[in-house]
């Protein structure tokens, strides 16, 4: 059956490659990027394209957002969460931590997850529901986080990317508490290491594989397993 999907940071990398195979399923699919390009790839793709709607969307700008998300009639099937930014793979001492750096990556890893949820969430949520008696499955929210932001697999390099992403997987386990009872399925998920602008060209996963991946993993989310933290291929990944 064909699905609805929206996807934050669909202009490139993983969130153009989840796009570009979801259309080619059937699905269609609500394509938000901070700032349309008419000369790019996903602008081409949906020239002439009507499974393809490309939004312009600031994930940190709750206001606006909300306005947009107003104007969305669409019922959507899957929220996926997928814009982000790493801004060093320094340690402590790096001089491009920064304040205007660190907040940039958190207003958009974080709380971009937060302001996106919120404003779509009626799109996803048909009514509200007695939580004593949870609804059937109405709607599904993915994060792409990151094994980097596992406490169990710490490392010494880009520790902010890595504090936000921590904070974006324990921030899906609290919504995926408070939507249950809504019948919204929320899920954490890492991706790989994707030969993308951030993974590098060295990474051993490729922006087809992990997007295939995803894709799987997010048909597979539902009210049982809401909550859940694992890879693009189903690995369950630690906290």
């Amino acid at each position: 059956m064909s699905k609805t999907l929206l996807i934050t940071g669909a202009n490139r990398g993983i969130g153009f490659e989840m796009t570009r195979q979801a259309i080619e399923r059937g699905d269609q699919v609500i394509a938000c990027v901070r700032t349309i390009k008419f000369e790019s790839e996903l602008s081409a793709m949906a020239k002439g394209n009507p499974a393809i709607t490309i939004l312009s969307l600031d994930v940190t700008v709750e206001n606006d957002m909300k306005k947009i998300a107003a104007k969305v009639k669409n019922k959507i099937d899957i929220l996926i969460c997928n814009a982000g930014v790493l801004n060093s793979y320094g340690g402590l001492e790096d001089k491009e931590h920064n304040s205007n750096a660190i907040e940039t990556v958190l207003m958009t890893n974080i709380a971009g997850v937060f302001f996106t949820a919120r404003s779509f969430l009626s799109h996803l949520a048909l009514k509200n529901i007695d939580e004593k008696h949870p609804s059937e499955l109405q709607g599904k929210i993915a994060v792409i986080s990151s094994i980097m932001g596992s406490q169990e697999k710490a490392g010494s390099n880009a520790i902010i990317y890595r504090a936000s992403k921590a904070a974006a997987t324990n921030l899906v386990r609290s919504l995926a508490v408070e939507l249950k009872p809504r019948g919204i399925a929320v899920g954490a998920y890492h991706p790989g290491w994707v030969r993308t602008d951030m993974g590098g060209p060295s990474a051993n996963v490729s922006p087809q594989d992990s997007a295939a991946g995803l894709l799987v993993r997010f048909d597979a989310l539902n009210l049982a397993n809401t909550g859940l933290f694992e890879s693009y291929c189903g690995e369950f990944l630690p906290f």
